[in-house]
């Protein structure tokens, strides 16, 4: 469950995710004869290393244009440190969220999943609408670092497919040859592009209205005064990280944190010694691993994690909410030691 929530929220919101996956996960918990708890936990946590630290999801993605850092390097290195933080989140999980009992009762009959699965498509059919922009957006990247030695219509060809947007798109149209057969209520808006732009609307709001907000935050001086204040003080990449923390403890959304942060950090990069190429993209997956620190009451994703699997408020605050603190400080921790050794 972890592992599958890992790969499905890079291109999905983390609460979508959970939604599609929960049906499948009580089942196989049950077949299994485990805990939901532990199953829950571990989809939860998954869903939120690469919600929050791996681009094309949109916190990170909008964190790192507005940081002017490298998407390219962000995405490498965030599947890096994001996987390294989930598998102590998957320790947390297995040791102690899987000791408490839920029964799974899925509400999903065994037939029903058999039928879906009937209809599904095959593996590396489903993969590729993931899997082939994020290779376009980093092919794009390196052929840029060796652009003098390549045929310059192929770097052209590479760095216009390779863009974030155009990558997305070639991944969306993908994404319509999944079905066996593509028919033309999947087009209406009670079908598939109905669905996907009402799912994409809410995400373009929560982008804009964090980047209205930490415009205004910006502007009034704030981050100046920050920066004056914390300059001599050598918080390193632990400043970002403990920004994000509490704009994200505070508000809720991971969404808004990375961008609110981003927003705030950038006028101070210069100061705080953040110049280079690595630098900028470690500050983007610090703000990263704070925007998942702490999921509780006013996060979304956690009334979704806690009320689809039957968990109480504060069983949901034992066990998800301390299992983001895990999951954002672990990131946090493998970041600040790679930067102390070899940045």
């Amino acid at each position: 469950m972890g592992i599958i929530g890992y790969f499905v929220s890079i291109p999905v919101f983390a609460d979508s995710g959970f939604i599609l996956i929960s049906p499948l996960n009580k089942s196989l918990s049950k077949k299994a004869g485990i805990s939901l708890a532990g199953s829950v936990i571990a989809l939860s946590l998954g869903l939120t290393a690469t919600h929050t630290l791996v681009p094309p999801t949109p916190g990170p993605i909008a964190a790192a244009g507005i940081l002017n850092a490298d998407l390219a390097l962000v995405l490498l290195l965030g599947l890096i440190f994001s996987a390294l933080a989930l598998i102590m989140g998957l320790v947390f999980a297995i040791k102690y969220a899987a000791k408490t009992y839920i029964d799974p009762n899925p509400e999903i009959t065994e037939a029903a999943i058999e039928a879906r699965l009937q209809e599904a498509p095959g593996g590396l059919k489903s993969v590729l609408p993931v899997l082939v922009p994020i290779v376009l957006i980093v092919l794009k990247s390196v052929l840029n670092a060796f652009k003098e030695s390549v045929n310059g219509n192929l770097v052209k060809l590479i760095s216009f497919i390779g863009e974030p947007v155009i990558a997305l798109l070639i991944g969306m149209f993908l994404a319509l040859a999944l079905p066996k057969k593509l028919k033309s209520d999947m087009l209406s808006a009670t079908g598939w592009v109905g669905q996907s732009l009402a799912s994409a609307a809410s995400i373009i709001l929560i982008t804009g209205a964090g980047g209205i907000f930490g415009k205004v935050l910006q502007n009034s001086g704030i981050a100046d005064l920050l920066g004056e204040a914390l300059a001599d003080i050598n918080l390193s990449l632990w400043l970002p990280f403990l920004l994000a923390a509490a704009i994200k403890t505070a508000q809720g959304s991971s969404t808004v944190s990375l961008i609110t942060t981003a927003s705030i950090m950038m006028p101070m990069m210069g100061s705080l010694g953040f110049v280079s190429e690595i630098e900028k993209a470690l500050v983007v997956l610090a703000i990263g691993a704070g925007s998942s620190v702490f999921s509780h009451a006013n996060d979304s994703f956690f009334w979704v994690v806690t009320q689809l699997s039957g968990m109480d408020v504060k069983t949901g605050y034992r066990l998800h909410g301390l299992g983001t603190f895990i999951l954002g400080t672990s990131a946090a921790v493998f970041l600040f030691l790679f930067h102390l050794a070899f940045v």
